[in-house]
């Protein structure tokens, strides 16, 4: 029994500190993208709720997509229970993409 709590103490152990090790890995490929943009989140932020009138940031990512940096912004809109994600070019401030998502396609991003 004490070999089993010992056993299972130890696991948990590895699993914060695999946890950790993966939260500063993220935090560092994070910092090497805001080293890379030439558009701060705030600007691209202004540009981003200028293609959704009235709207509210969800939710806002540094990412690499189909090899362009870009911002990503998730912004909902009230009265409607669709989210408009869009995208914002960190290295120009040009919007690369706007679309619609209905809760359904949300619902299967975030799985």
């Amino acid at each position: 029994m004490k070999n089993k709590i010992i056993s299972a103490g130890m696991l948990a152990a590895a699993i914060v500190v695999i946890g950790a090790a993966g939260c500063a890995s993220e935090q560092q490929a994070q910092a090497e993208l805001q080293a890379q943009a030439k558009i701060t989140k705030a600007q691209a932020q202004q540009t981003a709720l200028a293609k959704a009138p009235g709207g509210t940031i969800k939710e806002a990512e540094l990412e690499k997509e189909k090899g362009k940096l870009i911002w990503s912004f998730d912004i909902a809109t009230p009265g409607s229970p669709n989210t408009t994600e869009v995208n914002v070019d960190a290295i120009t401030g040009d919007v690369v993409g706007v679309e619609t998502e209905k809760p359904e396609q949300q619902k299967k991003e975030k799985d």
